[in-house]
């Protein structure tokens, strides 16, 4: 019996379950950000990159299946059995590694931001009116202080 409590404590920690919902989160967010990356900025990288196409296509032919064959895309390059170099792929994996990460530090940027604000405005806060025994209490100090 002894495994199975110590496994319940540990699954109903905080911090497992804070973890098990950042995971969760952390997925839906990624597919945002992919959506926003193929959707939105890739398209408009791609117009600068020539032909419109996404850094996914893009690659060198090491070796032609045939003698002077050009291929038009990597898909074609590939079906064809070319030995091609594949770069553009990766480019895209470390661009889409960036958008992320940079959203990632702008969302804990804003919560730090959100963090310090409350916690400035709980030292800024006075400090709470002294209740008539407290204020009662105090000027029997200050007299028996007077006479010392």
């Amino acid at each position: 019996m002894g495994f199975i409590s110590d496994f319940k404590a540990f699954a109903m920690k905080g911090s497992v379950i804070d973890l098990a919902v950042g995971v969760i989160i952390g997925g839906a967010f990624g597919k945002i950000v992919t959506a926003m990356v193929e959707d939105v900025i890739m398209p408009v990288v791609g117009v600068f990159t020539g032909k419109g196409e996404m850094f996914a296509d893009k690659f060198l032919v090491l070796k032609s299946a045939k003698e002077g064959e050009v291929y038009a895309s990597l898909a074609e390059a590939k079906k064809a059995g070319a030995n091609v170099f594949a770069y553009g792929h990766f480019i895209q994996t470390i661009v889409d590694f960036l958008i992320i990460a940079f959203f990632i530090f702008l969302v804990i940027r804003f919560m730090a931001r959100v963090v310090r604000k409350e916690e400035e405005k709980k030292v800024a806060a006075p400090p709470p009116p002294m209740s008539g025994t407290d204020m009662l209490l105090t000027e029997i100090r200050d007299e028996l202080k007077k006479k010392h």
